[in-house]
């Protein structure tokens, strides 16, 4: 999901409220798993469930970030080395489900991992879907999105 441009380095931009899809903290993940948005990714997203334990917990957060366009999560979890400057939101896309296919490592015994996913989307009312293989490392105890494969 390494959906960026490179652009010269400015404030991080937020999203029209209209824009982003509004998702509740009692509405159900993004991400797929059981627990609804704020017991789930929402957590991670406002800082107060900590960081993500598990590279895959961390996918599915930026996924669902992606889905809610919050730009300032997807930076804070990406790998200094390869952050871009702001994220750009293709406003015309809505994700639209997500199934990991595989992940390998990236438990609280790693320092790095991978996870093959696919995220659904809906581009122009055309039905889409992006697969990947992330690669996820810990930089300074947290696990951070690195860079991924994306399959044709």
């Amino acid at each position: 999901m390494s959906r960026r441009k490179a652009r010269p380095r400015t404030a991080p931009r937020t999203a029209p409220a209209s824009a982003a899809p509004v998702v509740a903290p009692e509405s159900p993940c993004p991400c797929g798993l059981g627990p609804a948005y704020g017991a789930c990714c929402g957590r991670f997203h406002t800082g107060t469930g900590g960081t993500a334990p598990t590279a895959e917990l961390l996918m599915r957060s930026r996924y669902s970030a992606f889905v809610v366009r919050d730009e300032a999560h997807l930076l804070r979890t990406w790998a200094p080395e390869t952050r871009p400057d702001e994220v750009d939101f293709d406003p015309g896309l809505r994700w639209a489900g997500l199934e990991i296919e595989e992940t390998t490592e990236g438990t609280a015994f790693h320092q790095r991992g991978t996870v093959t996913f696919t995220a659904r989307y809906v581009h122009g009312g055309e039905p889409g879907a992006l697969r990947e293989r992330s690669r996820f490392a810990r930089h300074e105890g947290a696990w951070v999105y690195v860079d991924g494969d994306v399959a044709e």
